[in-house]
């Protein structure tokens, strides 16, 4: 029932470790610079290349995609509540009498 071993395709492909690598992305260069200045190496350096990768985009386009996705649905919901419940004669005083 797992779903292993049974011939079906995962619905993702994880991809190879060469493909990541630190060349060409100055941040992880410069990085790799100052550990060597100190002695240090670091052997997972390259799993931080992903980030950097242009199917990724950008730290801020990154950041928008989460914080901003369903802002033009919710933005249209909330007229469409608003305008609703104008048009059902609600939102009125419910009852208070005015003082």
């Amino acid at each position: 029932m797992g779903g292993h071993g049974h011939g079906h395709e995962p619905p993702y492909k994880v991809p190879s470790y060469k493909e990541f690598t630190i060349k060409g992305i100055p941040q992880l260069e410069e990085l790799e610079k100052e550990l060597q200045k100190k002695g240090l190496r670091d052997p997972w350096i390259r799993n931080e290349a992903w980030r950097y990768h242009p199917g990724f985009g950008t730290k801020w386009a990154r950041a928008r995609a989460v914080f901003f996705r369903g802002l033009p649905l919710g933005l249209g919901l909330a007229v469409l509540t608003v305008a609703a419940t104008k048009a059902l004669g609600g939102g009125g005083d419910h009852g208070h009498a005015h003082h």
